[in-house]
């Protein structure tokens, strides 16, 4: 049995997977609101409970960069510990992965109706590329190669935003007016969405309808309610707005693409791609070919190696169970490693008796 964990600033999600060696199937999943706990290990004592199921291994994803077994939650007062974890849980070690890491992994289990298609491209076995816009920024990849798979973390969505049309290079500098220096996640993020309307307000004023000015004030989440204008028609400045988003979130995506050497494929994780590309029932079918097309332009448009992207399949994950899917693929990769280096070390052992 291994247990899987996907820690978030509301929510975070566990279940129990059984194996038969080469599958993974769900058997147990359970919701806790993660500010009602003062610790990740409270949550899963409470889960586990007074269980006597015996776990292989356990794999944890959680917003944040792992260092040395340790995770500083990036939206929580928690310090999630492995070592600790693993004590609760009776076994050697746990993995903790970054939650876009985690989400990587899932990407070689996802069925059909769990992702769309943004761009079929042409199917190839080399490395994937995870973005995933939300709260921030975060970027994963898996290396395939001729060994075993690896995932890659990484921090990219802190990197410099680097603005590629005139447009971008005035949000830069309404931004740099803000912050100083500006990162990705400044613009191709939830609050991003939000800081590119007030930019484009900011430069037509008399464009945004009194209605919206009003629900403004009053919504605790700007950026949604902007983006509902935007999918129901309302306001053509809400929408122009999460059009530029959508461009600038194509153009990074194609980015990570390239330092990745992504020829086996782009998933768009988190919840803002799922929102955009799909919309609530009733969002038409002619905002969605804008919005790929916003996306899509973008992600292509890298000079000499634009026939590389436009040949790279692009992927927008619909399952909100992806980070957690996928931190039960990298315990089940671990636990797999493990026996398969226990068998090289036991033939080394045998070899070496012999020639004694």
């Amino acid at each position: 049995m291994i247990l899987a964990c996907d820690v978030g600033g509301t929510k975070t999600d566990l279940a129990l997977f059984e194996s038969d060696g080469t599958t993974l199937r769900q058997v147990r999943r359970q919701t806790f609101r993660s500010q009602e706990h003062g610790a990740l290990h409270e949550i899963v004592t409470l889960f586990m409970g007074q269980s006597p199921l015996r776990l292989e291994a356990a794999g944890f994803g959680v917003a944040g960069p792992v260092h040395a077994g340790h995770v500083k939650t990036t939206n929580l007062p928690w310090t999630v510990d492995g070592a600790r974890l693993a004590r609760v849980l009776g076994l050697g070690r746990v993995s903790l992965l970054n939650d876009v890491e985690a989400q990587a992994w899932s990407a070689l289990r996802l069925t059909a109706g769990e992702q769309l298609a943004l761009q079929a491209g042409t199917p190839d076995s080399g490395n994937i590329a995870v973005i995933a816009a939300g709260t921030g920024l975060g970027c994963a990849a898996l290396i395939r190669g001729d060994g075993p798979v690896r995932s890659l973390a990484s921090e990219g969505g802190h990197a410099d935003f680097a603005p590629s049309d005139d447009a971008e290079i005035e949000l830069l500098g309404f931004l740099r007016g803000q912050y100083g220096r500006v990162s990705v996640e400044r613009v191709v993020s939830g609050p991003g969405l939000f800081k590119i309307y007030e930019f484009l307000r900011e430069k037509d004023p008399g464009a945004e309808p009194g209605w919206l000015a009003e629900a403004l004030q009053k919504e605790t989440d700007p950026t949604a309610t902007v983006a509902r204008a935007a999918l129901d028609g309302s306001c053509p400045l809400a929408e122009k707005a999460v059009l530029f988003f959508l461009g600038s979130y194509g153009a990074e995506a194609g980015n990570w693409a390239l330092r990745t050497l992504a020829v086996g494929g782009v998933w768009l994780g988190g919840g803002i791609a799922r929102k955009l590309f799909v919309g609530p029932s009733g969002t038409s079918d002619a905002w969605r070919k804008r919005a790929r097309e916003a996306f899509l332009n973008r992600f292509r448009d890298k000079g000499r190696l634009s026939p590389l992207l436009e040949a790279t399949a692009v992927q927008v994950v619909i399952s909100d169970q992806a980070a957690l899917m996928g931190a039960a693929c990298f315990a089940f990769s671990e636990v797999g490693n493990q026996s398969a280096k226990s068998t090289e070390r036991k033939n080394e052992k045998e070899q070496t008796c012999e020639s004694d």
